[in-house]
């Protein structure tokens, strides 16, 4: 069978889609190789066509996660209001808890991240830097630089561990409440800093 000159990019991309959707989904160590390519259509000989290693895969399939992540809340954002409320507001949100194997990475698998050999951190390291360079962009820019830093990193992981104690929680009134509580936390945590 001949196959088209895209094939081999069109598989590549449906492997890291599928890879994306699995690690947030249930876990990096909780995904076999053998799984992802069976989803896939694939074989799993036919894995090393593709990736050096399952850490490769890793790495492009979270990096790949977190762009998508990064485009969607900038693409939200402009839409409702082009503001830190829009964008605190869509990631803190209840269909984002819900959905974990659509949503940010960081907050999906944050734990297994830290554990990740030290090559494939520095990519993850840069996404989770464009984050904080996301939240920074909707603080006033009047604020010194290191100010609006410390403040947008603050923002980021308040809006990471709100969305990670929601999911984890069993009452549905509670869960709610640290979503709402977080976004309320994370406007007042932005003024705060705008205070002179």
């Amino acid at each position: 069978m001949r196959y088209t000159k895209d094939h081999r990019e069109k598989t590549n991309k449906r492997i890291i889609d599928i890879a994306a959707r699995r690690f947030r989904q249930d876990g990096i160590h909780a995904v076999g190789i053998a799984g992802l390519m069976s989803e896939a259509g694939l074989t799993h000989g036919g894995f090393y066509s593709h990736f050096k290693s399952k850490e490769d895969l890793v790495t492009t399939a979270l990096a790949h996660a977190l762009e998508k992540s990064l485009s969607r809340l900038k693409s939200y954002a402009k839409k409702n209001g082009d503001d830190l409320n829009a964008l605190v507001s869509a990631y803190l949100h209840p269909a984002h808890r819900d959905k974990p194997e659509n949503g940010c990475a960081i907050a999906a698998i944050g734990p297994e991240l830290s554990r990740r050999p030290k090559e494939s951190n520095a990519v993850i390291n840069d996404l989770i830097q464009a984050f904080i360079d996301m939240i920074d962009h909707y603080l006033p820019q009047t604020l010194p630089r290191e100010e609006r830093h410390r403040t947008a990193m603050s923002i980021a992981s308040l809006m990471v561990g709100a969305i990670q104690i929601s999911r984890i929680l069993t009452d549905d009134r509670q869960r709610e409440a640290v979503l709402e509580n977080g976004i309320k936390s994370a406007l007042l945590l932005a003024q705060a800093a705008a205070r002179p």
